[in-house]
């Protein structure tokens, strides 16, 4: 309806326009420059554009998320290990967790693709073959780094997960298998990804799936692709290629125009992450975000 209504303001104001030739320049420059805003508005929400009232919601939007499971290095429990899993779907929580394609092409479950910060060894999973990678431990403890086949039962029939994908340079191989494994387990999710292929991915050969836009503002954090891709990201521009579900955006930088834009026009759900604090939890579901949570348990 917007789109609608902004389109026949913009015919009216070239209408406008027209009748008032005769008139003073600075009214032509006026008219000009809502003609102006009113195609940047049109042009930035095509842009942005995304899917409402995915069937997965149903489930999706009764659960807050553990980031990486429910973990404390304190009490020996790493970040996305299976101890990690274990725990959210005994709190009642569901889990977002990452994986990457490893060199044979298994779905490891871990965030960094270099095991330096997790395992102490300056290597990387997508470089090594599955069994190469089963010789590490996280962070001091005998947790092994998990596959994805080894989390999903844990989750079976009883709380969700939100899957991301981290792309290194095979968006569709991963987008793929990640899929591919989903399908022999009875497990409600969505998958997101900060890397538009992957979502396109999606959409092209798996549009049943729930799928999201990862994103921050990327014009201080930086992607480290250059000045343009910060833009792009920051601002949601590859919306019109990708149309997600929902777009899970760094809770810290949410009050950007792209994200109000994208929720107004488009209705998306928007996901928040990750947030620490109760009193952050509080703001992020006042307005009706779902939540990726760390550190505290709600």
């Amino acid at each position: 309806m917007a789109l609608i209504v902004c389109f026949l303001l913009l015919i009216a104001a070239l209408a406008l326009c027209a009748a008032l030739l005769p008139l003073a320049l600075p009214w032509l420059v006026l008219i000009g420059a809502v003609q102006v805003v009113l195609l940047y508005f049109l042009l930035w929400t095509a842009l942005v554009r995304c899917r409402k009232g995915h069937s997965a919601w149903a489930v999706l939007r009764k659960y807050r998320y553990a980031h990486r499971g429910l973990h404390n290095k304190s009490k020996g429990i790493p970040e996305n290990s299976l101890a990690a899993f274990r725990a959210a779907v005994e709190h009642g929580y569901g889990a977002e967790l990452d994986v990457h394609l490893t060199k044979d092409g298994r779905l490891a479950v871990i965030h960094d693709d270099s095991l330096l910060r997790t395992a102490g060894a300056d290597v990387k999973a997508s470089q090594l073959t599955a069994r190469e990678l089963s010789q590490y431990r996280l962070e001091g403890t005998e947790e092994k780094i998990p596959f994805l086949e080894e989390v999903l039962p844990l989750f079976e029939r009883k709380t969700p997960l939100i899957v991301e994908l981290k792309v290194e340079g095979n968006a569709g191989a991963l987008a793929q298998a990640a899929c591919d494994m989903l399908d022999r387990y009875q497990v409600d999710y969505c998958i997101e990804s900060f890397h538009p292929l992957a979502i396109r991915w999606l959409k092209k050969h798996r549009p049943d799936v729930c799928r999201g836009q990862l994103s921050q503002n990327f014009m201080k954090t930086h992607t480290g692709l250059g000045l343009a891709a910060d833009f792009v990201m920051t601002h949601l521009l590859t919306g019109f290629l990708t149309v997600p579900d929902f777009i899970a955006y760094n809770h810290l930088h949410r009050r950007r125009l792209a994200l109000k834009l994208a929720r107004s026009q488009w209705g998306v759900q928007e996901i928040s992450w990750t947030i620490r604090a109760p009193e952050e939890l509080a703001v992020c579901e006042r307005d009706s975000c779902l939540a990726i949570f760390e550190y505290f348990q709600p």
